[in-house]
């Protein structure tokens, strides 16, 4: 008897993959499908036709078998983990059809006398659109292919079980948070990503200038002013906390960060949220740790088979440490109390933790341990090391402002935030403090026309994908990574 092959493109199949879907639940985009509309594999899983209903399916050859009598193929078009098997007899024309061959396929879903699969198609007419040759191919179908090895292929990944189901949960991933925001009454905003300031003030900028050669004669500025990728959309946001307040954007954020860590890129995601009329990092802290145990819960329960295949396959310990986060309740540490917990402790660090003193990788990890692998909030940062916007606690001796960073296992810092200065003498006294007097005068009248007290902050999307997957490279959770020396495509 033929038996379907659990190892496809990369990654096996977790045995038990299944749609997440219940049987007769309709996904198709037209209600009424015609007998030769296209028809997706997950809802012919799904059964979203009646059986021996003709229908025509596109997709990728992700296995071939022979048989005396008949071919068995399976078909996949990214909408599911799993494949559907497609019945071929002898006298259809199926020459040149391979292992990932682009295929038109006509015929009728009945249901499959084998235990582990619902449904099949019996095909009456097959298309090759497109040929491949197998042996060119850098991913063999019984070979389990690495995430660093699939890495070097940035044009052809997304055809392996892994990096597709990576594109389903980035794809689920993006439409939980929209929701979450939108369930809880906050305003999209879309924030520039050419502008004119430094957000962070590191100096980690990408300038943008024109690329003829008659504009870099004339050495003028296109804007007339400098003008820069974003590193951040706050500022912007700040802007709208004068009229709205709940705001957020999600869009991509650039940083010439010459670092090929498995943490950081040139080009990422970023998730920034403010809240006007607020005085307390609690409330932004509940935000961030709603929005977390949300987005997560929506994505458990909608790519189920996608995420078992990284839980199981990348990551098998990761799927008791996601359980261990979703159901304890974040904890708080001061800055001062972490640096405390770092100096008591009998690790040896490279990096000497000191108060005044930025935490690197190392310490922050020593913390999410010594805190049970639980997400833990670090607060009140020294003044010296945050930037002009953050505000200032006024405290004593040891001078902090009210800055919060989340600290995740196996990431580190995933979210950071503060409250923002929203008192026009310290603000300006801080930027002179930065040599920035005069720079941010717009900012400064922000605090002159209806200012409210207000604070937010910003979750990198990639860092969050690879909290829940489990993936140890960023590089790995973002469809087309750039960093330095490398901007592939």
């Amino acid at each position: 008897m033929w038996r379907r092959s659990s190892c496809l493109l990369g990654l096996p199949l977790p045995r038990n993959a299944s749609v997440s879907r219940r049987r007769g639940e309709s996904l198709c985009l037209f209600n009424g499908c015609s007998s030769d509309s296209r028809l997706k594999v997950v809802d012919a899983l799904l059964g979203a036709v009646t059986w021996e209903q003709e229908v025509r399916v596109q997709g990728w050859v992700r296995a071939v078998r022979a048989q005396k009598e008949i071919t068995f193929l399976n078909i996949n078009d990214g909408s599911s983990l799993q494949s559907l098997q497609i019945v071929a007899r002898p006298d259809l024309d199926i020459r040149g059809i391979t292992f990932g061959s682009a295929v038109e396929i006509w015929g009728k879903l009945v249901r499959s006398p084998h235990k582990k699969q619902s449904t099949e198609l019996l095909a009456d007419k097959i298309r090759l659109v497109g040929a491949c040759n197998p042996v060119d191919l850098p991913f063999k179908i019984k070979e389990r292919h690495s995430l660093e090895y699939i890495r070097q292929f940035p044009h052809l990944r997304c055809k392996t079980n892994v990096f597709s189901s990576l594109l389903r949960i980035r794809s689920e991933a993006f439409a939980a948070f929209h929701s979450f925001f939108k369930n809880n009454g906050f305003i999209h905003i879309h924030t520039p990503i050419i502008t004119s300031n430094d957000c962070e003030g590191a100096g980690e900028l990408f300038q943008i200038e024109p690329a003829s050669k008659t504009a870099e004669k004339q050495n003028v500025n296109f804007f007339d002013v400098p003008s820069f990728l974003t590193v951040s959309g706050q500022l912007h946001l700040e802007v709208m906390t004068g009229a709205f307040t709940q705001i957020y954007t999600f869009g991509p954020t650039f940083r010439a960060e010459n670092s090929q860590t498995r943490r950081h890129l040139a080009e990422f995601y970023m998730v920034e949220a403010e809240l006007a009329f607020t005085e307390s990092l609690k409330d932004i802290m509940e935000v961030i740790e709603k929005l977390f145990k949300t987005a997560t819960s929506y994505i458990l329960s909608k790519r189920p088979d996608d995420i078992e295949l990284f839980h199981k396959y990348v990551a098998p310990r990761q799927k008791g440490r996601l359980e261990q986060m979703m159901k304890n309740s974040f904890q708080v540490l001061s800055y001062t109390e972490a640096i405390d917990i770092l100096q008591r402790s009998m690790e040896t660090f490279k990096f000497e933790p000191k108060w005044g003193c930025d935490l690197q990788t190392e310490h922050e990890s020593y913390l999410v341990e010594h805190c049970g692998n639980i997400p833990v909030f670090v607060v009140n940062y020294p003044y010296d090391i945050k930037p002009f916007y953050a505000r200032d606690n006024q405290d004593g001796p040891q001078h902090t402002v009210a800055a919060v960073d989340l600290l995740v296992p196996g990431i580190g810092e995933l979210c950071g935030g503060s409250l923002r200065e929203e008192r026009l003498d310290l603000l300006q006294s801080r930027l002179k403090q930065h040599g920035l007097k005069g720079t941010y005068q717009w900012y400064e009248e922000l605090r002159l026309f209806g200012s409210v007290p207000h604070g937010g902050f910003g979750l990198g999307f990639e860092r969050y994908l690879q909290c829940i997957l489990g993936v140890e490279n960023i590089k790995d959770v973002i469809p087309f990574p750039r960093f330095s020396h490398s901007c592939l495509l």
